[in-house]
């Protein structure tokens, strides 16, 4: 029995588009975390750029061997790609799953932004990207609100806004919302999103994975038809 040559080359095209994709991830991924413009604080709560450059160079790498394994009709290559297929989505499943649960997630980022604290001690891009946020979210600190600057508190940090919600310390107004609820709403807003993403590429995977194994058991009978 020969080998559909439909399935071979659509198989293929899949592959290449799908080594594109990897490819363009991990560009933009890595771009963003070279970026002068990256904020810190951000990616200490949602480390989603790390994850995203790993994602980028597994997808390249199984896009080139289910490329490899199209063109040379190559079982052993087809069934590695059909794996690494399943077990991203498995991860992406349970990803899916703990990101779509609400409970515990706001202990979770406290958890990670608390390792920051005191902030008068962090580097000076740190403390930047959070003086930028502050300005943005009109908030002061982190978790506890300006102590969190242990009485050197920025200039970032005082009250412009009347009706924000503001303290007096040492003679001067500044906002007293720990800016973790201004991470916390931010990191919400772009869950629906995300989550949205996961779900289409979890399809674009069950495709992959139906192609080869369909190319995988032709090959078979091909090679036992030969015999």
């Amino acid at each position: 029995m020969a080998v559909n040559k439909c399935i071979k080359y659509l198989f293929f095209l899949f592959n290449l588009l799908f080594w594109i994709s990897g490819c363009i991830i991990l560009g933009v991924s890595i771009y963003l975390k070279v970026s002068k413009g990256a904020n810190k604080i951000t990616n200490m709560a949602l480390p989603g750029i790390d994850l995203l450059i790993a994602i980028g160079a597994i997808i390249m790498v199984l896009g080139f061997l289910g490329c490899c394994g199209a063109l040379r009709e190559n079982r052993c290559l087809l069934l590695l790609f059909f794996i690494g297929l399943l077990l991203i989505f498995i991860l992406l499943l349970a990803a899916g799953i703990l990101g779509a649960l609400e409970e515990g997630k706001s202990d979770w980022v406290k958890q990670e932004l608390g390792k920051m604290l005191p902030l008068s001690k962090q580097p000076v891009d740190v403390q930047t990207d959070l003086q930028f946020l502050e300005k943005e979210a009109k908030c002061c600190g982190l978790l506890n609100g300006p102590q969190d600057w242990e009485g050197q508190i920025p200039q970032s940090c005082n009250c412009t806004d009347t009706s924000a919600s503001c303290d007096t310390v040492s003679g001067r107004r500044v906002y007293n919302t720990p800016c973790v609820t201004a991470v916390i709403l931010y990191i919400k807003s772009h869950l629906t999103i995300a989550l949205g993403i996961a779900f289409g590429f979890a399809i674009l995977l069950l495709f992959g994975m139906g192609f080869a194994m369909t190319l995988y058991c032709q090959i078979g009978k091909k090679n036992v038809g030969a015999a």
